[in-house]
């Protein structure tokens, strides 16, 4: 990787600061116990390339960061650690980013109402702020990302996936969440409504490509990132597996699939799956495919005018496909 997230970060760093401080503020509460989650919630962030997307795509159109912009960071912030406090719940997980989960700490009661909370705080800071154009844009990525959840566990059951379908739920799931970044960067900026959907469509195939990256690193990759094996043992249907599939003889397929659906986290069935992935070209055609979107992203990117934060934003999407975990 030629270019580090903190010297990508570097040209935004008082922003990211006093985000930071805006975002800490948004979260005070009265109730102790609420506090003190919302305090370990703050602590345990990760990368912060959201807010990253948002205050780049606002400096296309705008040199200096306004009200707004933070607000809708926050927005983006607040409505996603909410999904991710939910998604917890929803999967019985007891970890997100090697920190306990809230569920894991506090139960899933508690869990489920903190959720609710990050939602409601979500929506009255754009309420009272009149900014319903980035409520809009945010309410509408929730929404996908909630479809798209339940379009994985809708096909997962039945491992019938399709390529088209795969594009569908990662379109949903993961790259609505960067799209609605870049929008509100741009909305927030006061940029066109031409200029704010192509903000959003850079950031669709950006974050479609960031999706991709992380299903091959379940095909081991990388040299470090998440466990190999991961998503077969949970049953989940990638795009290399898929393609592998596609390609195979009716025989093949029916033993890979059985392997997959019974694999019973058997580290030897996982193996044969991942081997035969490997052998049918899946990886190198997922490589190919997000160096597609890699390459669309660029595009739509190249018809902003040149400046500091077009560069930050190619840097940020190399980030994306380049990094190791």
């Amino acid at each position: 990787m030629s270019i580090s997230l903190k010297e990508i970060q570097a040209p935004i760093a008082p922003e990211m600061q006093q985000f930071e401080k805006k975002f800490r503020a948004s979260m005070k509460t009265r109730v102790l116990l609420l506090d003190r989650i919302m305090s370990y919630i703050v602590k345990r962030k990760g990368k912060q390339m959201r807010p990253m997307f948002v205050f780049f795509s606002a400096k296309l159109f705008h040199e200096t960061i306004s009200e707004a912009t933070y607000r809708g960071a926050a927005l983006i912030e607040l409505l996603h650690t909410a999904t991710l406090v939910h998604d917890d719940v929803v999967d019985d997980a007891n970890y997100r980013r090697g920190f306990f989960s809230v569920n894991a700490l506090w139960k899933n009661k508690i869990a489920v109402l903190v959720g609710d909370y990050l939602l409601s705080k979500g929506l009255l800071l754009s309420l009272q702020n009149d900014d319903y154009e980035l409520l809009k844009i945010v309410s509408n990525a929730v929404k996908e990302m909630s479809e798209g959840e339940l379009l994985q566990i809708e096909k997962a059951r039945r491992l019938d996936i399709t390529e088209e379908v795969y594009f569908d739920i990662i379109r949903q799931k993961t790259a609505s969440l960067i799209a609605s970044c870049c929008a509100v960067g741009a909305a927030s900026a006061g940029a066109s409504k031409e200029d704010i959907e192509k903000a959003r469509l850079f950031g669709e195939k950006v974050g479609i490509a960031f999706q991709i990256k992380d299903d091959l690193f379940d095909y081991g990759t990388a040299e470090i990132g998440k466990p190999v094996g991961i998503d077969i043992k949970e049953k989940k249907m990638t795009l290399p597996l898929i393609h592998a599939l596609r390609e195979a003889d009716w025989f093949t397929k029916r033993k890979v699939i059985y392997n997959v659906k019974n694999n019973n986290g058997d580290n030897k069935r996982v193996q044969q799956v991942i081997d035969f992935v490997k052998q049918s070209g899946g990886i190198d055609y997922t490589i190919q495919m997000m160096n597609r979107y890699h390459a669309e992203a660029l595009a739509i990117l190249h018809t902003f005018p040149e400046s500091a934060s077009r560069r930050s934003l190619e840097d940020l999407i190399a980030y994306t496909i380049e990094r190791e975990k």
